[in-house]
């Protein structure tokens, strides 16, 4: 079974980012020891785009991004967005451009909420070939 355990600590910045971002997408990265599926350094990036209904990362940014966890032995292990007017699940867009076979693609669905604090949809999914699979999400206390 597919899962995703993350930290409270790391879902509570994902959810803040979005949040803080709002009415425009969100985006991050959380790194992890290669090999290891463990989402443990937060990485929020500035959407290039600056799109209330699309994502960028800056292509300096993340040449920069995969540099540096290269020389860390790092890998994206979570690979995060949010959707500002509707449900968090991956559009056509986010399908065509998800490279990463073995990340966790976390959504969050700012719609209700907004800035503000209020319900919001945290979901993740893995994206292989196009084939989109949600999974469960298990979140475990810690930093």
């Amino acid at each position: 079974m597919l899962m995703l355990t993350i930290t409270q600590a790391l879902h509570d910045k994902i959810v803040a980012h979005a949040r803080a971002d709002h009415p425009d997408e969100a985006c991050g990265v959380i790194a992890g020891p290669a090999g290891s599926g463990r989402p443990e350094r937060f990485i929020p990036m500035l959407n290039a785009a600056r799109s209330p209904t699309f994502y960028e990362f800056d292509s300096g940014d993340l040449l920069k991004l995969y540099r540096e966890m290269d020389d860390r032995d790092e890998e994206p292990v979570v690979i995060y967005h949010s959707h500002t007017a509707t449900e968090a699940y991956p559009s056509r867009t986010d399908i065509s451009y998800a490279n990463e076979p073995g990340a966790h693609y976390v959504l969050i669905s700012t719609a209700e909420c907004g800035n503000d604090e209020g319900p919001f949809q945290f979901r993740s999914f893995r994206i292989v070939d196009g084939e989109v699979t949600e999974e469960e999400v298990e979140i475990v206390p810690g930093g």
